[in-house]
C-alpha cells in the first residue's frame, strides 16, 4: 500500500505563487511517473503535470510557462511549483502515483487525498 500526503494549498490573489508537495510512503517500484490533477466544480479532473522517474515532463497546455513540476533527491516527492496563477487555476489538486509492478508490467495507481487552490481575482 502506498499513502500520498499533499501540502501547500491555500488562498492566493492572481498573479500570485503557490508550491504543492507531496510525499509518497509504501512499497514504490522503481519505474514510477508521479504529477498532478486538478478538478474545478463541475469539471472533470484533468492532468496539470507529471514527471517520470527517468526524468520526462508533461505539463497541460493551460500551465505551460507558468507551472514547473520536480521531484526531490528521495524521488519519493513530487513538487509543483505554481506561477502567475489565475481564477481559473482554482481546483482541488491530487498527486498522484503510478507505477509498474516489475513481475508482470502491470500498472498501479495512487491517489492523494485532494488539496484545495483557491485564486482571487
Amino acid at each position: 500500500q502506498v499513502d500520498l500526503v499533499e501540502s501547500g494549498g491555500g488562498l492566493v490573489q492572481a498573479g500570485g505563487s503557490l508550491r504543492l508537495s507531496c510525499a509518497a510512503s509504501g512499497s514504490i517500484f522503481s519505474i514510477n511517473t508521479m504529477g498532478w490533477y486538478r478538478q474545478a466544480p463541475g469539471k472533470q479532473r484533468e492532468l496539470v503535470a507529471s514527471i517520470t522517474s527517468g526524468g520526462r515532463i508533461n505539463y497541460a497546455d493551460s500551465v505551460k510557462g507558468r507551472f514547473t513540476v520536480s521531484r526531490g533527491n528521495a524521488k519519493n516527492t513530487v513538487y509543483l511549483q505554481m506561477n502567475s496563477l489565475k481564477p481559473e487555476d482554482t481546483a482541488v489538486y491530487y498527486c498522484h502515483l503510478v507505477t509498474i509492478v516489475p513481475v508482470d508490467t502491470t500498472s498501479i495507481q495512487y491517489w492523494g487525498q485532494g488539496t484545495q487552490v483557491t485564486v482571487s481575482s
